[in-house]
């Protein structure tokens, strides 16, 4: 998997592409936590490019926004497939996060 990072004002966008699972969830926080310590609070994580997500992938993306609640960040999800929704949809994940279908849907959310 990989991920890309771009700025948006205030607010980091995070295009993960691939398959988020037990093999690559660990990048995944390892990237997000090193953004969180250098004092970013906004994220839009956008999974257009997201072809799997195992329960592994599902606890890191759980464990990235129980870190935003714990700084009192924004979090939110962008462009999901079909295949990924369906996952987020069997697994209630869907209650949990913000998920939008345009990038400025989310970025405006959050702003």
């Amino acid at each position: 998997m990989n991920v890309t990072e771009s700025i948006q004002g205030d607010i980091v966008l995070l295009s993960l592409n691939g398959r988020l699972d037990a093999n690559t969830s660990a990048s995944l926080e390892a990237a997000f936590s090193k953004l969180v310590e250098q004092g970013k609070g906004k994220f839009v994580f956008d999974l257009q490019g997201l072809d799997y997500v195992s329960s592994a992938g599902l606890r890191s993306l759980l464990s990235a926004a129980k870190m935003i609640k714990v700084i009192q960040g924004k979090l939110a999800l962008v462009r999901m497939n079909e295949n990924v929704k369906e996952v987020f949809d069997m697994s209630g994940f869907s209650s949990i996060f913000s998920i939008y279908d345009k990038e400025d849907d989310a970025i405006h959310a959050i702003s």
